[in-house]
């Protein structure tokens, strides 16, 4: 890739190897990972080239690269999983020829998807509980790496995924506490920062601040400019799915789940618990997994197959759509600047 491509987007290109750093943006879906990754965006760091396209349940937009979206269902079905496997953490290592070829191609499309911008970001759900392979992919490119990991109560997040996927509550907030322990655990040692998405819409500027502590740098570009429309994104209708009481009445899932968010509660008030709860409640997750996963991470990694495809199909016809929406409005362009110009020549030869 080119420099070319770098400076098309706006984006400052690289001048040697490591200079890059990625802001990887890690959590369970629907708990405000879209809302983090525009603000990051807004403040400097670089969006892929195709975004996933927003819909009824994220009208402003997903922000994730939805062809890496793809291929990240793709590991974890070749690894036994899915994205809505409860089980899917810990991550499933494959013989080192075939976990080769995953990453060769996660590699370019890396490369394709951001050519050589300095600030990569990189925002799907999925990355979260694939962490080692995408640490890798990195370490490969030579880029490094920044955590924002933002902190959402678990039934806010079934709440929204009843909605959508018509999940049941139990298999929600394991979820989620799957894809939390996983941004923890992965990321022990790297510049990371948990942000509360509540305080995100009632005081981003103090979460901008804790993110920035939490990495020991600056935002690439949080100017004056950025800071108002950042403003303007961060609306009230973002706020969805409020509830906030009855884990007790979800059994064991709920349990876990209170374990995993008290940790996370505090982590984004600034402290620092002690990660030995987590990891409790990570040992009683995989005994669950060795009680009931035989029967539940197949089903779930074949539904993912049949899905896969639809979502394919869909971000590919929403990309061809609004490529001819955007070659509409070029040609329209064009008749304007025609009709002008022939206006201008008809004066002329009028006043001749």
């Amino acid at each position: 890739m080119t420099t070319t491509k770098a400076a098309s987007k706006g984006a400052e290109p690289v001048t040697g190897a490591m200079d890059r750093t990625a802001y990887l943006v890690l959590g369970m879906h629907r708990s405000g990972t879209s809302a983090v990754t525009q603000v990051l965006a807004l403040a400097g760091a670089s969006l892929p080239d195709n975004v996933m396209a927003g819909d009824q349940h994220n009208a402003k937009g997903y922000f994730e690269p939805w062809k890496i979206a793809i291929l990240n269902d793709g590991r974890l079905r070749a690894g036994g999983a899915a994205w809505d496997d409860v089980f899917a953490f810990p991550y499933r290592p494959l013989a080192t020829k075939a976990e080769r070829g995953w990453l060769n191609r996660a590699e370019a499309l890396f490369e394709e998807e951001y050519g050589e911008v300095r600030y990569p970001l990189l925002k799907d759900p999925r990355v979260t509980v694939l962490m080692p392979f995408w640490r890798t992919v990195l370490a490969d490119l030579e880029v490094a790496a920044r955590c924002v990991i933002p902190v959402r109560h678990p039934l806010a997040v079934a709440g929204s995924l009843a909605r959508r996927d018509g999940f049941a509550p139990e298999k929600s907030v394991l979820l989620w506490s799957a894809y939390m322990l996983a941004s923890e655990a992965y990321t022990r040692d790297l510049p990371r920062a948990f942000v509360s998405y509540d305080g995100l819409l009632g005081d981003w500027r103090a979460e901008v601040a804790r993110i920035e502590a939490g990495h020991g740098a600056a935002l690439p570009k949080m100017t004056d400019a950025a800071a108002r429309a950042v403003d303007r994104f961060l609306s009230p209708e973002l706020r969805h799915n409020d509830g906030e009481a009855g884990l007790k009445d979800l059994g064991w899932a709920g349990a876990i789940a209170a374990q995993v968010l008290d940790w996370f509660e505090a982590a984004s008030t600034g402290s620092a618990p002690d990660a030995g709860a987590l990891d409790r409640a990570a040992a009683d997750l995989a005994h669950r997994s060795r009680d009931v996963g035989v029967l539940v991470s197949p089903v779930t990694r074949d539904l993912d197959a049949a899905r896969a495809e639809l979502l394919d199909l869909r971000q590919r016809l929403a990309f061809e759509q609004g490529q001819a929406q955007r070659l509409e409005a070029e040609v329209e362009a064009l008749r304007r600047e025609c009709a002008l110009t022939a206006s201008r020549l008809d004066s002329i030869l009028a006043d001749s």
